[in-house]
């Protein structure tokens, strides 16, 4: 399938954190780098279903600062070439109509006026080749520099939706062409409202795709979000510059965070809905895959090591570990490394709770898992206690860590297979297996994987802090 024209360029919106689906999302590997629905990750679905419609070298991902080097890492193999699946970062995350902007005026400035589809990374499509033909609809109605969304129809009375009400239909050539007015954006409704709309032909999903000119959307900024219009000029004429990075903190900084529906559909006398029977799901918590995966004879969801006895209509999800249930009815249970969520589905929207729980105890376990990839590899914490820590790394052949310094704890490495090159200060030397070096704390060092196989070292810490942010980087091939 050949792209309907060069001008097409996706903007895939990545910033969220996903906290609904702890404990198998983390701050640093949200819901969108997970295997949740399918073999592949939720992020790299939504770029592999625009292959062959949109251009590799017109996707741009937009994702925070801080996901940035692990999106990276999780999307190399995605790469086909310089230049290709641009990552465009934020400061810190001010909701959707900010990170929309920011992508249309990196467009704007690097290209002529282009049609823009925006789409979350963290959403589940099953028809794929309907979602396309129905892309080339709202795209045929956004070059009349009209802003289109792409609306679902309700299956339920789904009280976590906005809706749309659709009002006349769009006079086109093509009769086959379903493009409506939108008379009004509704808010998420009571159950009573949801299943008056369920029964209303006119009520749509607002499912977060749309499609719009960079020329169009940027319009409607000025006119509904002046001070953001004004911000987004201030970073379209540093783009390139070396003040580039530093603008954008300083816009950033003084914005509202504000998504793009509220702000501008909402008000938009412009706006168009296309009817999308694509399958699709926003998958917003664990009892969304009700609508997203397959289930079993007794209605069950069940994945990974998991032994199940006469459970029914419940959702188990094994990391690893065996995980054995007994007559559970509508429940979910979720296992990993170092967390186990249990919860009746019902409650299954309440998981960002336990999330915000753990950042109030200063619990790692919203942060992070136990193994967590890095640019030269990846390491995995074996044991925490009393000013210590234990991990075990994996340093790919030919990487190495940046030069570094720990104020607060030393690290004693021990090799267990591979060749470490160890810079400690002014020395250089290698360690080999069953071999082991010390370094003290603030000590300047580097750990390099020289040789043609994997590097593997057991590390212990020790000290009076042992976070990841006890890190005071000299030089790192990574740039980080």
């Amino acid at each position: 399938m050949k792209p309907a024209n060069k001008n097409i360029h996706a903007v895939v919106m990545a910033g969220g954190a996903g906290t609904r689906f702890w404990p198998l999302s983390r701050e640093s590997s949200p819901k969108q780098m997970l295997k949740i629905v399918g073999e592949d990750t939720m992020i790299r679905q939504t770029i592999k279903r625009l292959r062959g419609f949109v251009p590799d070298e017109n996707i741009s991902i937009v994702t925070s600062e801080k996901l940035k080097f692990d999106l990276g890492i999780h999307l190399e193999g995605l790469k086909k070439g310089k230049g290709r699946l641009k990552i465009i970062t934020e400061p810190f995350g001010r909701n959707t109509a900010p990170a929309i902007g920011l992508a249309a005026v990196y467009l704007k400035k690097t290209k002529t006026d282009t049609i823009m589809i925006v789409l979350p990374a963290d959403h589940s499509i099953r028809s794929e080749d309907i979602f396309i033909e129905t892309l080339k609809t709202a795209i045929k109605c956004a070059e009349g520099n009209r802003l289109v969304t792409l609306g679902i129809k309700p299956s339920r009375p789904e009280t976590g939706y906005g809706y749309i009400k659709k009002s006349s239909r769009l006079k086109s050539q093509n009769p086959k062409l379903q493009m409506y007015r939108v008379e009004r954006f509704t808010e998420k409704p009571d159950a009573k409202t949801a299943q008056k709309y369920l029964k209303d032909s006119n009520y749509l999903w607002n499912s977060g795709i749309f499609v719009w000119k960079t020329s169009a959307i940027l319009e409607e900024i000025k006119k509904y979000i002046p001070a953001l219009y004004s911000g987004l000029l201030k970073i379209e004429k540093a783009i390139g510059t070396k003040d580039e990075r530093k603008i954008i903190e300083e816009v950033y900084s003084e914005l509202d965070a504000v998504s793009i529906d509220y702000a501008v559909l909402e008000k938009s006398k412009n706006v168009m809905v296309v009817p999308a029977d694509i399958g699709w799901s926003d998958v917003g918590s664990w009892a969304a895959l009700d609508e997203a995966l397959p289930h079993d004879a007794n209605g069950n969801i069940i994945k990974g090591n998991v032994i199940d006895v006469e459970s029914r209509d419940s959702i188990v999800f094994s990391g690893g570990r065996l995980v054995a249930t007994i007559g559970l009815k509508d429940m979910v249970v979720v296992d990993t490394a170092d967390a186990t969520l249990v919860c009746r589905k019902e409650k299954a929207q309440d998981v960002k709770k336990v999330v915000d729980e753990l950042k109030k105890h200063g619990r790692e376990e919203y942060l992070i898992h136990k193994t967590v990839e890095r640019p030269w590899g990846a390491y995995t914490v074996l044991e925490v206690g009393d000013r210590y820590k234990i991990k075990r790394l994996f340093i790919k052949p030919g990487a190495s860590l940046s030069l570094q310094i720990h104020r607060h704890r030393s690290e004693h490495w021990v090799v267990v297979s591979g060749t470490a090159r160890v810079t400690k200060d002014r020395e250089v030397y290698d360690v080999h297996p069953n071999e082991s070096t010390y370094i003290p704390m603030s000590t300047k060092h580097r750990l390099e994987n020289m040789g043609k196989v994997p590097l593997q070292i057991i590390e212990v810490q020790n000290g009076e802090y042992l976070g990841e942010d006890d890190i005071e980087r000299l030089s790192d091939d990574y740039n980080r």
